[in-house]
Order: C-alpha cells, then sequence, then structure tokens
C-alpha cells in the first residue's frame, strides 16, 4: 500500500494514489501514483523542493514516468525539466506551450497512462496562453486557472494572460460532474481542498454573470496583489530551460 510520508494520503481507487507535497508553503504539487507498478507523476513541482521529490521517490520506491507543468509558471522555477534530466521521465505541457526541454505535448482531452489510470488534460486558457487541468481519478488539478472558494481564480496580467480567454474557459468547468475535488495551484497553507459543485457555490467568480464583472474584478485584484517578485527569474528559466547562477530566493 502507498504511505505518504506527510500523512496527507487519499486513496482513489484500489491501487491509486493521490498526495499533496510541499506541505506548509502557497506552491502547491500532487504525487500521483499506480500502486501496481509503483509508477508515479509529479504535476507542478517546484525546482526549490528538487531533493525532497527525490527523496520521496527513492523512500516509496517509485518510478517517475512524468513531471506536468499546468502552464509556464511565473512564481517559481518550475523542477519539471531537472527532474527529466535526473530521472528520464517525460515532461509534460500543453501542446502549443512556448517553453523549452518539453518531452511530451497534449492536446484537449488527450489522455495518457499511468500504469493504468488515465489522466485526461483540458484545455483551459486565460491564466497563460498554455494552461491546462489535469483529472484524475477523482481529482481536478487547476493549477491558477481556478483556486479555492474566496480565492477565486489566478491572475490575468502576467505574460501571455488574457482576461477575456480565462472567463470564456470556465466554460470547460461544465464538463466536469462537480464531485471533483479541485487541487490548486496555490492557496493558503491549511486551506482544505473542496469539491468542484462546492466551488460553484462558494467561488465568487464561479457565480459571477458577466465578463465586466470578471474584468472589474481582475483589475481591482491585480493593484491588489502588486508585482510578481520571482517573474525576472521564473519566466527565463521556464522558457528556456535553463536554471540560472544566482537564484535570488535561495541565495
Amino acid at each position: 500500500m502507498f504511505v505518504s510520508r506527510f500523512n496527507k494520503e487519499v486513496l482513489i481507487g484500489a491501487n491509486m494514489g493521490f498526495e499533496q507535497l510541499n506541505d506548509g508553503v502557497w506552491a502547491k504539487t500532487y504525487l500521483l501514483v499506480d500502486e501496481n507498478t509503483m509508477e508515479a507523476a509529479l504535476v507542478d513541482p517546484v525546482y526549490d523542493y528538487m531533493d525532497s521529490y527525490i527523496e520521496t521517490l527513492e523512500q516509496q520506491k517509485l518510478t517517475l514516468r512524468y513531471a506536468i507543468a499546468t502552464h509556464t509558471h511565473a512564481d517559481h522555477i518550475t523542477a519539471c525539466f531537472s527532474l527529466r534530466d535526473v530521472t528520464g521521465c517525460e515532461y509534460v505541457m500543453w501542446n502549443d506551450t512556448a517553453s523549452l526541454g518539453v518531452s511530451k505535448y497534449v492536446k484537449d482531452l488527450e489522455q495518457i497512462m499511468l500504469g493504468s489510470y488515465p489522466i485526461t488534460f483540458h484545455f483551459a486558457p486565460g491564466h497563460t496562453s498554455d494552461s491546462m487541468l489535469i483529472h484524475f481519478g477523482n481529482y481536478l488539478m487547476t493549477g491558477d486557472f481556478l483556486f479555492t472558494g474566496d480565492g477565486g481564480v489566478g491572475r490575468d496580467d502576467l505574460p501571455s494572460g488574457r482576461m477575456k480567454v480565462h472567463w470564456d474557459s470556465l466554460q470547460v468547468l461544465n464538463r466536469f460532474e462537480g464531485d471533483e475535488l479541485v487541487c490548486t495551484g496555490h492557496d493558503p497553507p491549511g486551506t482544505e481542498m473542496k469539491t468542484l459543485n462546492w466551488n460553484r457555490e462558494n467561488n465568487f467568480v464561479l457565480k459571477m454573470t458577466s465578463f465586466e464583472e470578471y474584468q472589474q474584478w481582475q483589475n481591482e485584484n491585480n493593484i491588489k496583489l502588486g508585482s510578481v517578485s520571482k517573474i525576472k527569474t521564473a519566466v527565463p528559466a521556464n522558457l528556456f530551460r535553463e536554471i540560472p547562477d544566482v537564484i535570488p530566493w535561495l541565495d
């Protein structure tokens, strides 16, 4: 049986494992496992925690098949290409991403197999032009496309972000019945995961009725959030598949 080092394991099938990593920080990473084959995937791994991921894989005797990025991140350096270098796994992103180093490109509604279990991708641009949702079992990993409750959604004023595209893309959520657990890319540490149906009732963005209302909130929220401190380091690193000599927040 797959046992979580962080006591956050949730079994979603007799031989399916799911775990949230990066405990206690805003940037969330998810570990997906087929217990029969001991194959694993990491969704949105962060370079800062690279050593922890390798340790987890080794302790659990897992083979990493996929490192998946929901989009090109502006607030941290992805560990996807570093994990590919170390483990030989596939680096998975949306088909038209501008990011270099990707070894497997996926399209809307495409599935890849993790052992016996499918991982399904849903194109959901807006926060960035390459944003996608990832569906595994009863879990829906949304990156920065959708946050929990009062978090609303990710900001659309970063590179390749488009408000109207994000607003229109919210319709992709209609593909899901609603009992899926929403697993976001960011939320305050300790935030409880909620279902999509819960978010339909409690996430104010999903209750908005016009683009004008959404646009006004985005503009106000972007001013409140201010600049992204890591963007000048993170975006070039993620686009060009290069770890800089100096990472200010790790130096």
